[in-house]
């Protein structure tokens, strides 16, 4: 008699996960493309597929490909006083800067916005003494040996050097996440504080991909909350599609038409959404 008391439901589970995976793939595509049919089969959800092919697709990208250009970058100067690098950390809102002297190409070492708590709680603070030592790497490393560096050293940024040894940007732990997971929001995004239904002057309305489908429904009076197995607009769309959908990637349901405003290959950001009129809401439904 057997002791096992894993539930049947479990046992169809790893048969189902065991016949897909029998025939080993032997290249990279032919992986996703097995990964892929699981999605398809509701073995894997669409988040989860898309987090895998993010973090497969790390070895291909470099760091030049996500970093900060130094264009872009926000430094503090080794003899700004407190009082411009408190006003700074304030509008940036970054937890880490790169320290220069001249210019950006002698990057001194690290400041961490926490430090200033020190001199604020009265204690002596000096810029130069509360410096980490700065990493630097080149734009030509790749993102999966990078995130393995970040961790190993519990390091949060590094300065990216070109070819001639100057200074090309910065490069952070998030950026490299972001490439898996998707666009990674705080409570500091201003994003974050647009009203999650936006009037278009054509009619339409642009419509945050996290907003709750009870919520859609009484703002449009329509009902997919009581219809649909999601829970988003955004999860709506991937519900129908079977995948995360593509930047103007356009579908009709129930007599609206939902546009993909902005995307990334891990997540939906924003919908376009317009209520059809009869005729055309039949014909799209019919194409």
């Amino acid at each position: 008699m057997s002791d096992s008391t894993e539930p049947s439901s479990t046992k169809g589970l790893w048969a189902r996960l065991t016949h897909l995976f029998s025939s080993e793939p032997e290249t990279r595509e032919e992986l996703l493309e097995l990964l892929r049919s699981a999605c398809e089969r509701n073995l894997l959800d669409a988040e989860a597929l898309a987090i895998i092919e993010g973090a497969l697709a790390l070895s291909n990208l470099t760091v030049r490909d996500v970093m900060v250009p130094r264009s872009q970058m926000d430094v503090i100067r080794v003899d700004d006083s407190i009082e411009a690098i408190t006003r700074l950390v304030v509008e940036t809102n970054h937890s880490r800067f790169p320290v220069v002297g001249e210019d950006k190409d002698d990057v001194l070492g690290i400041f961490l916005a926490k430090e200033l708590l020190r001199y604020y709680a009265g204690e002596p603070f000096d810029l130069r003494d509360s410096l980490r030592p700065a990493v630097f790497v080149p734009e030509s490393k790749r993102l999966d040996i990078l995130l393995r560096e970040f961790r190993v050293r519990r390091n949060h940024m590094a300065i990216v050097a070109d070819e001639y040894g100057g200074v090309a940007g910065l490069v952070t732990i998030e950026d490299v996440l972001e490439q898996i997971v998707g666009e990674i929001d705080d409570e500091y995004d201003f994003e974050a504080e647009e009203d999650a239904i936006v009037a278009e002057q054509d009619g339409s309305f642009r419509v945050r991909a996290d907003l709750e489908l009870a919520d859609f429904d009484e703002a449009f009076a329509t009902r997919f909350d009581e219809t649909e197995e999601a829970d988003t607009v955004g999860g709506l769309l991937i519900h129908h599609l079977g995948r995360l959908p593509h930047i103007h990637e356009t579908i009709t349901l129930n007599g609206w038409r939902f546009e993909v405003v902005r995307a990334d290959g891990r997540r939906v950001y924003w919908v376009r959404v317009h209520k059809l009129q009869a005729p055309e809401a039949e014909s799209a439904q019919d194409a």
